[in-house]
């Protein structure tokens, strides 16, 4: 175990609602933090920016959401810009994720804890963001070896 791997921060931008995760200093567990509803990609870019430099992160990891054959959608230049605002925003490295199937796993999971209406669309970004986040440590983890 890493002691020394720093917090990173989860991101799943949405134009209404972003979800946001973070990891342990010891980079092997992701909890789910909030979910921000700023107003505008530029505005939500600041908040992350603020949240990630706030909680000491030293990575900002963004789902990337590709299409199931692997290839990038609109959807995916409309992350791939709202990370270079964020990046204008902070010195703190942003990467990605590949999100595919994040938001089904999400809905399954609050389906088994009977998480229903209001309370699964609160819940639904945050968890998205903690998914992408766990993934991305358990990659990283693995290719560490």
């Amino acid at each position: 175990m890493d002691l020394n791997h720093g917090k990173y921060l989860g991101v799943d931008y949405g134009d209404k609602r972003t979800g946001l995760a973070e990891c342990d200093v010891s980079g092997m567990l992701a909890s789910g933090i909030c979910t921000i509803s700023e107003g505008g990609m530029r505005n939500t870019a600041v908040r992350v920016a603020k949240e990630a430099e706030m909680r000491g992160c030293k990575k900002i990891i963004i789902g990337l959401p590709k299409n199931m054959d692997g290839s990038e959608g609109e959807r995916t230049q409309v992350i791939r810009a709202f990370a270079e605002l964020l990046r204008a925003e902070t010195e703190i490295p942003v990467d990605f994720y590949d999100e595919r199937m994040t938001t089904m796993v999400a809905y399954r999971f609050l389906g088994e804890t009977k998480t229903y209406g209001k309370k699964r669309k609160e819940a639904i970004d945050t968890l998205s963001a903690e998914i992408i986040l766990q993934n991305y440590i358990d990659r990283e983890r693995a290719m560490k070896g």
